[in-house]
């Protein structure tokens, strides 16, 4: 009952203070979310195209109605572009796009670096992301349209993704995932339909345990039950750029954290981290998710679990014939499916401990590659990438050898 009471204090408060967000003065950095987005040109126009790589857009559609954006790049080396290598599906973080993959310079960006390296680049966006296209029914002003977590990510988005590569390509894939894009990399490939179609996997921060994470920010966002709080409010899409949203963590730094690095509360420190790019970054950064993608984050940081959504007992005696949510499987990914992992020291959400439960799931030993000074973005976005993981990674891929499709063949070292 305290609990309860405290609850509808707080939210009540936030409540009232979202009346006055337009007098509101925010921290200088949570402020700085509020860089305008960009305007309608497609991410291979805006990001890739002008970088001198061949892009075509794609749209496909899931089981259940979403329209996605997949985007496919090739090299800017023609010879390389008549002999395309093995696909490569890249699959982004919570809060990010397929725009990640490329805002940095062609010779630090891992989707530049492998279209360069002979890959045949594909980049996933997931639903509610800026560079997706909606759904054929509902409108994203539709509280339907949010009804979903990392798990119909999973199951429908990646699924599709896989399948239509596959079937373009006549090849089995290789993916490539960070952060949230390793929960739904594992998840879907604990699903024998989906693994088939999949050649090896890379895995950056790999996460499917979240019981053991450091950050302040989102320990604080679970402490006061934001995902409660923002579901109290009718909100069911979590933008970082609307009002509210930033009103909302401006109120959990304010006196409680110091959130001048916003950042690193968020994903621990960052050694490689190019900080005088932030600015630029923010043009495309961070993208929507929803309510209800935040809520079953926040169920695996409390239970230490990776199962699928919580709701509730009733529903999950209707919904999945037993009184918790089943557990996904990671004994159910094949012993013979290649898998390489790379984790930080530093990184504040993939905890060290995290990736130990998960590797002691798994049947197969991944490759695996420790750095111990990165946190969670400089595997997107170190400028020390090409050293310390790039090579690493296309060197796995290249190990295999198995594809159907012509082998990569290397320009020269970048």
């Amino acid at each position: 009952m305290q609990r309860l009471l405290s609850l509808l204090v707080i939210s009540t408060a936030l409540a009232l203070s979202i009346q006055e967000i337009s007098a509101a003065q925010p921290s200088d950095s949570i402020s700085r979310l509020r860089s305008p987005e960009n305007g309608a040109l497609s991410l291979c126009a805006q990001l890739i195209q002008p970088n001198g790589y061949p892009c075509t857009e794609h749209t496909i559609q899931t089981k259940d109605g979403y329209l996605l954006g997949l985007q496919r790049v090739s090299s800017r080396n023609a010879n390389l572009r008549v002999g395309r290598g093995p696909p490569v599906l890249l699959l982004h973080g919570l809060f990010m796009g397929g725009d990640a993959w490329f805002l940095d310079s062609p010779e630090e960006s891992l989707g530049f670096v492998l279209a360069d390296h002979g890959f045949d680049v594909w980049v996933g966006n997931v639903r509610g992301t800026r560079w997706s296209h909606g759904h054929i029914s509902l409108s994203e002003n539709n509280k339907d349209f949010w009804d979903w977590s990392w798990q119909e990510l999973a199951l429908y988005d990646a699924a599709e993704m896989i399948h239509t590569i596959n079937m373009i390509t006549s090849s089995k894939i290789f993916i490539v995932g960070h952060s949230q894009g390793t929960i739904i990399t594992l998840a879907a490939l604990t699903q024998l339909d989906i693994v088939k179609m999949v050649e090896a996997a890379a895995l950056l921060s790999p996460i499917t345990y979240l019981e053991h994470i450091s950050a302040p920010l989102v320990l604080r966002m679970v402490a006061v039950h934001l995902d409660q709080m923002i579901f109290a409010m009718g909100l069911h899409q979590v933008n970082f750029r609307s009002n509210v949203l930033i009103s909302l963590v401006d109120s959990l730094c304010d006196g409680h954290l110091d959130c001048n690095d916003l950042l690193t509360t968020i994903t621990g420190k960052n050694c490689c981290f190019n900080n005088s790019r932030v600015d630029f970054y923010l043009e495309y950064e961070p993208h929507p998710s929803s309510a209800k993608n935040m809520r079953h984050l926040f169920q695996m940081i409390r239970k230490g679990t990776f199962s699928l959504y919580n709701y509730g007992i009733f529903k999950n005696l209707k919904l999945y014939g037993q009184t918790k949510p089943p557990a996904f499987d990671l004994s159910c990914i094949p012993k013979s499916l290649p898998l390489w992992m790379c984790y930080g020291g530093n990184d504040a959400l993939a905890d060290v401990t995290d990736v130990q439960h998960t590797l002691k799931e798994l049947q197969s030993t991944p490759e695996l590659l420790y750095l111990e000074n990165y946190g969670h973005m400089d595997f997107i976005l170190s400028i020390k990438a090409k050293e310390d993981f790039h090579n690493h990674m296309i060197a796995f891929f290249r190990s295999l050898g198995k594809s159907s499709r012509s082998q990569v063949t290397a320009l020269h070292d970048i």
